[in-house]
């Protein structure tokens, strides 16, 4: 949970840079966080250090899960920017396939070695791209804009036309508090911030965490092969979600994914239900010591039934409320304001990260297990609900569109 305070930090260190020092800057800085947290974990003579460089490591997650889907709204083109949106999350599952696949075979220092690379790769290939459009145009750099937009649209465009798009929004003064009474200041956020929380009160951390015990529990024969399984089908429908984005649009995946993923929790209460009937007499609050001291038979007979739950609601989760809400805030926010905003949002996220993955202990011991996932699956349906009233279809739009939007309401 050291990770998650470290990266709240980074979200609202990432919200300051993006509009201080721009998206580029803001991305090749951010390296150095994560390479130098992963040398003192390699280094690491006591658990102190470790907590140091995880914390160093989540403070540079925080400023990219910001600054990233910042700069690949503002680079994309309207009809590709959910696809390429939702393959921030893609990468994010990708690489978190290959720890777990590295995992098997190597040992944690060696696992921090091998991480330590990626960063140094991004600084590299960062070096070779541009600024983004909207913040040059932002910072009165017409000709750098004209030369980022030629680099990332081809010659044969005209770009003196989107950069007056583009210009026609922009916005030269900075923003003020008394701002935030203003419609379209006020709306995304709040939209942003309710995306942000929904996503980590459905739960996915929690089962996340318990993904290998529960295979164990299924009597696999290599439960450390779980995490990978889980791992792959999240890049699956990770990636299904970014080819199908920009067709369905953004609330249909975020309804399909809210649905299955609030049977797949109800499914899980059923299951602790069915397994625990005397949980209720238990005194201690370790969900699985009391699984362990279940009846014996009834956990084997039943035990498919946590693993398709574990399946579907992973896979429920990569399809919408997984890359959805990321792409949703890095479009919504005025450009003036997008910083601050994302950084809010992304504060949001990693401080409910950390009370979900936190609390989940004592959750169990006050409302049980199946209680637990059955309030997860609560929150599943109450975001559905969020989506249907309040999140904005922003399929096909371009970002100055969507500000517009906000403006006129």
């Amino acid at each position: 949970s050291v990770v998650t305070l470290g990266a709240a930090a980074g979200g609202v260190l990432g919200g300051y840079l993006v509009d201080k020092v721009g998206r580029k800057l803001s991305l090749m800085l951010c390296s150095v966080p994560y390479v130098f947290g992963y040398i003192v974990i390699v280094s690491a003579q006591n658990v102190w250090m470790l907590y140091f460089g995880r914390m160093l490591t989540g403070l540079a997650s925080g400023v990219t899960s910001l600054v990233v889907p910042v700069y690949v709204s503002e680079v994309s083109h309207p009809k590709v920017r959910g696809m390429l949106g939702s393959c921030v999350q893609l990468m994010v599952v990708t690489g978190i396939l290959g720890a777990y696949v590295a995992g098997i075979t190597l040992k944690w220092r060696w696992l921090a070695v091998l991480c330590s690379f990626p960063p140094c790769i991004m600084l590299w290939f960062m070096s070779f791209m541009p600024e983004t459009p909207r913040f040059l145009l932002h910072q009165r750099k017409h000709s750098e804009a004209i030369a980022a937009l030629r680099f990332l649209r081809g010659p044969h465009v005209d770009h003196e036309w989107e950069c007056r798009q583009i210009e026609a929004s922009v916005q030269e003064e900075g923003l003020n508090l008394s701002e935030f009474k203003d419609p379209s200041i006020y709306r995304p956020l709040l939209i942003g911030v309710a995306l942000m929380f929904f996503q980590q009160v459905t739960g996915i951390n929690a089962v996340m965490f318990y993904a290998e015990t529960v295979f164990e529990d299924a009597d696999f024969k290599d439960s450390r092969m779980a995490s990978v399984v889980v791992g792959s089908i999240q890049v699956c429908f990770t990636a299904v979600a970014a080819l199908i984005i920009d067709k369905t649009g953004r609330k249909v995946l975020l309804f399909i994914s809210g649905i299955i993923m609030a049977l797949s929790t109800a499914l899980f209460g059923l299951y602790f239900k069915m397994v625990l009937p005397n949980l209720n007499n238990s005194s201690n609050p370790d969900l699985w010591f009391t699984l362990n001291s279940a009846s014996p038979g009834t956990e084997s007979s039943i035990s498919w039934l946590a693993v398709v739950s574990l399946g579907l609601f992973v896979a429920g989760f990569a399809l919408g409320w997984g890359p959805v809400p990321w792409l949703v805030i890095s479009e919504i926010f005025p450009l003036k304001a997008r910083g601050i905003l994302s950084g809010a949002c992304v504060l949001t996220n990693w401080v409910m990260a950390f009370l979900v993955t936190k609390e989940f202990h004592d959750f169990i011991g006050f409302l049980t297990s199946y209680g637990t996932f059955w309030l997860f699956s609560a929150f599943c349906c109450l975001n559905v609900t969020f989506t249907a009233f309040y999140v904005p279809e922003t399929k096909g739009r371009t970002l100055e569109q969507i500000e517009a939007y906000f403006r006129r309401s």
